[in-house]
């Protein structure tokens, strides 16, 4: 026996008047949510939009914290949590150092210290919201102890906000385990670090707050590539490839390929990186080591291959290729819907 899985599909960088459109054709196929990025554009503008025009879950996976106040988050995921009648997820993440410095001339050290504060203000906040406690924050990073009633939303039907954090080392994961409502997976993801690495660490960090593990989302990006012959599943599985390198070629995750046993992945796709060689990038992502990372199988086996690979880790799985590919061909979203209510379902 199978437990359902909520199945979820990825978009990001739409136009405002495409996003809509999107999230209706996604609620049309059967998924359960849209969960959309944040990089050149706001992942917030993209839910109030598709709020209008579907219901069905939406989350930002990830939105950047740092660069807004606590303050400004929590209005902004109020708003969209009574526009969705409680189906919006929040999802907040670091973002690195780089871009948290230099392009959004903002403060990023401690991140992970940082972040579970911001986490924990953004509570006391929506508490302050609904009237149960007068806002009195202080933290090492932020305090908060004014919020005039004209200033204050007030109290919406639905229920607080669900706050999601993005986490991959262990002290990220513990610290979502103990604060958070759930935990977006980097997509650099397979089973053997989803079952040593971040089961664990989320157990531990809910255990340290007397929490259940079962109330934390574990929210898990897929490579998927179906197809019912090797053609219609090759794209899928180079497009996967060439993903696996450029996520690999940071130096923080090369323990998730020395967990597979393949040490030195990551020292080896930065050497192709620095010659600016991004076909030798993914040449070495050999197909030994892709298997570790894709969902491959024909259209009618999909279901049952993504919930014997996540079947007890996951709680969400998201499509990470079939929202971008809608931008091309609108019309391959629909091939999603008997995989959909197959994992809806269980079995």
């Amino acid at each position: 026996m199978t437990a359902p899985l909520r199945f979820d599909v990825m978009q990001g960088g739409l136009p405002l008047r495409d996003a809509g459109r999107f999230a209706a054709a996604a609620a049309d196929a059967g998924f359960s949510g849209v969960v959309f990025t944040e990089g050149g554009r706001t992942a917030y503008l993209s839910c109030a939009v598709a709020a209008t025009t579907a219901d069905i879950d939406l989350l930002t996976g990830v939105a950047v914290a740092f660069p807004r106040s606590p303050m400004v988050t929590a209005e902004i995921a109020w708003e969209l949590n009574e526009a969705t009648n409680g189906r919006f997820r929040i999802g907040l993440g670091t973002q690195v150092r780089a871009h948290i410095e230099r392009r959004y001339s903002s403060e990023f050290a401690p991140p992970g210290p940082r972040l579970r504060e911001y986490v924990l203000a953004m509570r006391a906040i929506f508490r302050a919201f609904r009237g149960e406690e007068r806002l009195a924050f202080e933290g090492d990073f932020y305090r908060f102890d004014l919020l005039p009633s004209q200033w204050s939303p007030g109290p919406i039907q639905a229920p607080d906000p669900t706050i999601d954090v993005a986490a991959v080392n262990p002290w990220m994961l513990r610290m979502a385990g103990e604060v958070a409502d759930g935990v977006h997976v980097h997509p650099l993801n397979n089973p053997v670090y989803l079952r040593e690495t971040v089961l664990p660490n989320i157990r531990a960090g809910a255990e340290r707050a007397g929490r259940a593990v079962e109330d934390v989302a574990v929210i898990v990006p897929a490579f998927l590539a179906p197809g019912d012959d090797e053609a219609e599943r090759a794209p899928w599985r180079e497009m996967a490839r060439m993903q696996v390198a450029f996520y690999g070629s940071t130096p923080n995750y090369a323990f998730i390929f020395d967990q597979l046993g393949f040490e030195g992945t990551t020292q080896r796709i930065r050497e192709r990186q620095k010659a600016g060689d991004l076909q030798g990038m993914a040449a070495v992502i050999s197909d030994d080591l892709l298997e570790h990372f894709v969902t491959t199988g024909p259209w009618d086996e999909m279901a049952d291959r993504i919930h014997e690979r996540y079947d007890g880790m996951a709680t969400r799985v998201v499509n990470y290729f079939a929202g971008f590919s809608w931008m091309k061909s609108p019309e391959t979203l629909g091939r999603w819907a008997e995989v959909a209510s197959a994992l809806s379902a269980g079995g």
